[in-house]
């Protein structure tokens, strides 16, 4: 159970994230500053150094909050007879390109600002561990190294898929991502496929 003392520093970050979304969208994220974030929130600038290192950071985990502990329950609720490689990559999937119809604008914005799309891509490290728990999870009696290896190959894969997709393209002084982010997650998961299975493998001989 949640003592007190964590819901009151989640809900901080979490008026913070979404204050920071909300000056970025009305303000554009160049002309946001922290203190501006802070006062919006409600909370003195150190505070908001507790939670967030940049303003960007703040901007994108409004996106992407909770996103590590979304796959790793859709990987625990596939069903039973789904495979393992199947149930990540679909969670991966679902999770990394449905951001939600109040999050599209935002999404838009992280996309075509350089400062912002870094951040994007390097909050995929949050899903390392809960996905590494959900596999052992799902399969069972596995040597935690064998879960935490393959969910840091799958971390990878999403960031070079979200890499590739954030290369800037421009298209009538636009900057819009290139190609399609489920084709391009599913092309950098499919390497893994191999492993996940014999991982799975080993999980049903064991």
């Amino acid at each position: 159970m949640t003592g007190l003392r964590d819901q009151k520093k989640q809900a901080t970050r979490r008026t913070l994230r979404e204050a920071a979304l909300r000056l970025a969208l009305e303000r554009g994220p160049e002309n946001v500053r922290v203190d501006d974030i802070a006062e919006a929130a409600g909370v003195s600038p150190r505070t908001y150094n507790n939670y967030f290192s940049s303003r960007e950071q703040a901007i994108v985990a409004a996106v992407t909050a909770e996103r590590e502990a979304r796959i790793a329950a859709a990987v625990a609720a596939r069903p039973a007879e789904a495979s393992l490689a199947d149930a990540v990559i679909e969670a991966i999937v679902e999770l990394y390109t449905d951001p939600g119809e109040h999050h599209r604008d935002a999404l838009l914005l992280i996309t075509t600002r350089p400062a912002l799309r870094a951040a994007f891509t390097d909050t995929t490290s949050a899903i390392e561990l809960p996905l590494a728990d959900a596999i052992t999870e799902r399969l069972g009696d596995i040597p935690p190294h064998v879960a935490h290896v393959l969910a840091a190959s799958v971390t990878a894969a999403v960031r070079i898929a979200l890499e590739r997709w954030l290369q800037p393209l421009t298209t009538g002084g636009l900057v819009v991502p290139s190609g399609s982010l489920p084709d391009l997650l599913r092309t950098a998961l499919a390497p893994l496929v191999p492993a996940l299975d014999a991982a799975e493998a080993r999980g049903d001989i064991r």
